[in-house]
Order: structure tokens, then sequence, then C-alpha cells
């Protein structure tokens, strides 16, 4: 509260702050705020969506606002309609202690004679789409000649979306002595003309680099045949039992078509793209917010203004025609401090555009493999180990047990294990059984999602329910082992375990380290994974393998549950809503 106190803001919006829980300010809000508080300038401010935007420009607006009179004194302009809705509710919450302030938004899909109404009525702060706010104003009903501020949201995406027209017939009703505060992700050379055009010797503030991918996220790529981008899409799903993702496609067809094949498959998914009604989109990003959809399939134009903190991964299904859209894209995840993975399914024929984007975003993509059926069933049994593990017991079915212990007598310990796990496990195994290897060679992708030559694959028994994430796991690892930056790689953690790789001349090492390695009064317990062990001859002595051997025993890693891609059994499997 006292950081926030300390950008200027006044007490109304301090106590909206406190009620929000909201503790300390992002970047951009450090900087903008104090600047757009104490000055009365244009400002054009640069930083990766998720990093706070709204409050950096809505708090300075709301205090600046007279509420006293009902003119509309501030205009915010966004892409999209979910985006301005999610606007003006947040400028409501930081404004609820400010008494007869009226923010409204306007978009298309609602009754736009309802809209008018709400403005007539008096509102001092307007949220608009560019499409509506232009109809409205051709139908003379907005009044935009007197506002004091005007706001280009996400001005990067608008233009994107061919909105140059309508913003710039927008403001040519604007008073010319207004404010222009422009906020965007990126600076390509239209936005660099909006400013130029409309705003007067504006101040920059800069959070990162010019177009640069965030710090957050997390790059791979994985080299497919055209023909197997949707079975690859299925095996990425399945080896990341609890991803909560949005997966792009280029077209509403593409969109609607893989959306419709992942539900079949008994996937929890759905579309969302521009043929749906404002009600089905309502009801989609309802679902997708409260986790009941896991796999949102979108185009770009759909998915601007989604604004989910917890996406775990974003799936580039076909690559966007723009270069510079891939960083919107990859700006879905790995929002507000949290670590995300943004994954590309290419061909061979695209890999050129991968170079591109690394230069537009100033970052390494990782290359990868997609994985395969032993992998997919090795993370699967983990995740049903662990799943079973930190099940809560229902007390009701203490009446059940008697009846449950008779059928069950006679089997012992290890076989009812086995037999708990197969019952889950057997139909994704069968469904996986002689799957075939969807990668396609490519020059540049060296890597392997498993143990290649010279590298071992290792898992460890902690995750993000200890609070890690592939970044903060390669950092406690590094520590631990006195490592170099690049000595741990292909970092992969789920709900509560983990992957990584290292050289093979560390193994023993690693091994020796964690044979009786505690914190926090708990075994980290690390193994050579499965997979890696069949794959690879490391010419370990029977005494290691009988150390590995003890120690799985008492850690009980079992092993996991699994999605599966074969249409038979769906019922039961939309029945466990699929368990990502």
């Amino acid at each position: 509260m006292n950081k926030f106190k300390e950008l200027g803001l006044n007490e109304q919006l301090l106590n909206a702050i406190k009620d929000m829980g909201f503790e300390t300010p992002s970047e951009v809000q450090e900087e903008a705020i104090p600047v757009l508080l104490a000055n009365d300038t244009d400002l054009v401010a640069l930083a990766q969506t998720g990093t706070g935007k709204t409050a950096a420009f809505g708090f300075p607006l709301i205090q600046k606002i007279y509420p006293d009179s009902r003119t509309t004194q501030g205009l915010i302009l966004s892409p999209t309609r979910e985006l301005c809705l999610q606007i003006a509710n947040e400028l409501k919450n930081y404004a609820k202690y400010v008494k007869g302030l009226n923010i409204v938004a306007i978009y298309g899909g609602a009754s736009i004679t309802e809209q008018a109404s709400q403005i007539k009525k008096g509102a001092q702060i307007v949220v608009a789409t560019p499409g509506r706010m232009q109809d409205m104003i051709n139908r003379k009903m907005v009044d935009i000649s007197k506002i004091e501020y005007c706001i280009l949201d996400e001005a990067d995406e608008m233009l994107n979306m061919g909105f140059y027209e309508d913003i710039n017939s927008i403001l040519s009703h604007t008073p010319e002595e207004k404010f222009t505060w422009l906020f965007s992700a990126t600076m390509p050379k239209e936005v660099a003309r909006i400013a130029k055009q409309f705003m007067h010797t504006p101040m920059e503030i800069t959070v990162g680099t010019k177009n640069s991918g965030s710090e957050n996220v997390q790059h791979e790529y994985y080299v497919v045949s055209g023909r197997e981008r949707y079975l690859a899409l299925k095996r990425l799903a399945d080896a990341n039992p609890d991803i909560f993702s949005v997966v792009f496609c280029r077209t509403k067809r593409d969109t609607q078509n893989v959306a419709e094949k992942l539900i079949e498959d008994g996937y929890n998914a759905a579309a969302l793209h521009g043929d749906l009604s404002q009600n089905q989109r309502d009801m989609v990003m309802k679902a997708f917010r409260t986790n009941q959809i896991q796999m949102l399939v979108a185009t770009d134009v759909a998915a601007r203004g989604i604004d989910v903190d917890d996406v775990t991964h974003v799936i580039n299904y076909q690559l966007p025609d723009e270069i510079e859209t891939y960083n919107h894209r990859s700006g879905r995840t790995g929002r507000a401090g949290k670590s995300g993975i943004s994954m590309v399914i290419v061909t061979k024929s695209e890999m050129r555009k991968i170079s591109a984007i690394e230069r537009i975003i100033k970052k390494k993509f990782e290359a990868k493999k997609i994985p395969n059926a032993e992998e997919i069933c090795e993370i699967q049994l983990y995740h049903l180990a662990s799943k079973i593990k930190n099940t809560e017991i229902n007390e009701e079915i203490n009446d059940f047990l008697p009846a449950v212990n008779d059928v069950l007598k006679g089997i012992d310990r290890d076989d009812l294990i086995k037999k708990m796990v197969s019952v889950e496990f057997s139909r994704f195994a069968n469904y996986y059984k002689n799957a075939k290897d969807l990668n396609a060679e490519s020059s540049n992708s060296s890597n392997s999602f498993s143990a290649s030559e010279g590298t071992v694959r290792y898992f460890i028994n902690v995750g993000e329910r200890d609070g890690y994430d592939w970044r903060t796991l390669k950092d406690f690892l590094k520590e631990t082992m006195n490592f170099g930056r690049d000595d741990i790689f292909k970092v992969d953690v789920k709900e509560s375990f983990s992957f990584f790789n290292t050289d093979a001349n560390h193994t023993e090492a690693i091994l020796a380290t964690f044979s009786e390695f505690k914190m926090d009064g708990r075994y980290i317990n690390v193994e050579i994974s499965k997979n890696a062990r069949e794959n690879s001859n490391r010419g370990r002595n029977g005494k290691d393998r009988k150390r590995r051997s003890d120690r799985k025993r008492n850690t009980k890693n079992f092993k996991t549950e699994g999605k599966f891609g074969s249409k038979k059994g769906n019922s039961s499997r939309k029945k466990n809503k699929r368990n990502f």
C-alpha cells in the first residue's frame, strides 16, 4: 500500500487498491503513474501484455477526472469487446470510492440504443471498440468533442486488426488540446506513425526491450509433417497433464475443426472465433476462466483481449501470417509474474519463420521432439500416482468399505496398485500402442525431447505444487549442483513432478547429490527417467541400479493416468473431465 501511495495516488484509489489486494506496483505502473499524475503530457508506453497496463493508465485517469461534471472527459479505445468490457470492469473497481463517476463500455454485439442511453445519463469515461465508437459518432449518439484524455490501449493490436482509418476518424472528432496516452506491447512502424500524427512530443516509457518477448515465456518448436499437426497437438496435450492453454489457428474454419476434433477425442476444448454470437463468446470465455475448458482454440482476432493469468501454454497450431503477431500470442501466457511456455508446431518449409521470429522477439527457441508413446505413458503414470496420493479421502465411502473389502479380498498390495492403475492406464496405453514417430527431420533441430546420445533425462519429485516452474527449478538445480547456465536443459515441470536433462558426464554427480537429499525435512529424489534408461547405455553398475530401485519403492512412484485419443470410452473420460 505504501508503495502505491509513493506514486502519488489519492486516498480513494488507495482504499480501492487495498480492497483488491494489490501490494506492489508493476514496473510499467511505477514508471507511468507518477509521470501521468505530475505532468500534462502525451505518453507512449511500451510494455508486454499482462504487465498491469490497465492500472498504469486507469489510476491516473480516474484521479484526473472531475466526477461532478457529466461531460465525457476520457475515451479509451481497445481492440476487442472482451478487452473493452474487461477494462471497464477494472476501472469500476478502481473507482469504487469515487462518488458520481460513471464508466460506460460500448462495443459491438450489444444494443446500441441501450449503450447510447447509458452515455446520455452521463459518462465521464467511455471505453469503446473502434468500430462501435465510429458507428455511434456517425449516428450522433456520443459526443467526444470535449474529452481531455484519449487512451489507445493495445495500439499495435488495433492497427493489426485494420482499425487505422477508424482511429483516424474518431480522433478527428476530439479536441486538438487533449492529452493522448498510447499503450502498446510492440512498436511497429504503424504505431510510430500514429504517435507522430496525433501526439505532441510525447514522453516515452519502455518496460523491457522494444518488441521483445516476455522473460517469463519459454519458446519451443516441434517439426512435423503438415498432415500430422493434429496428432502432434494431442501428444503435446497428453505430455502435459495439467495444461491450461490457448491454441492458435489462422482461420475460423481451422479453429472450429480443431476444437471439434479435440472435443470428439475427449478433451475439454472449445472454439473462439468471429462467427460466434456475443452470447456464445461470453459462455466460452466464462468456461475458460473457470477452468472448465483447458484447451481454448482461437483465431488471433478473437483471442485479443483474453486476460487470464493462469494460462500455462500457448500452442501455435499454425504460425501467424504476420511475424509480429507471434508476440501477442505468446503474451497470453507468462502473465502477472508467472512463467509459461509457447509451443510452435511447424513443418520443415516453415523453419525460416522461426529464425525471423527470434530476431523480432529477441529470444531463442528450443528445438524439441514430439514425445513418443513411452514418454507420454511415463508422464501420465506419474501424474496418476500423484493424483491418487493427493486426493482427499471422502468419508462417505466408509459405509461401502466392508463390501468393497470383500470384493478385493485376497489381492495383495502390489497387485492391487497394479490393477488400480491399469483401470485407467490400459485404455491409454492401448491407444498409443504401435504409435509412430511424428517428428520430421530438421537441419535446425539437433535437440531431443528424451535422452539422446551423450545426454540423460531425469525424473525429480517436485513440481508446480512445490512452487517451481521451468525457470526456478533450473535455478535450484544449478545452485545445488554448482552447474553452469547451460548444464541443465529441457526442464519440463508438471504439477507434482518434473523432468530435466544433463550431459551424460554429470550423471554420477547428480545421483550422488540426490541420494539422501533433504529440503525442509522432505527427501528430494532424482532418478534416471525410465525412457532414458532404456534408450541409452550408461554402463551403470548393479549397486547404483539397486539404490535407484530402492528409492523408487520408497517413494511409491507407481505412475499415472492419461488422456486417450480414441473415441471409445469417451463418456467416462468426459465424466472425469480429462484431468488435465
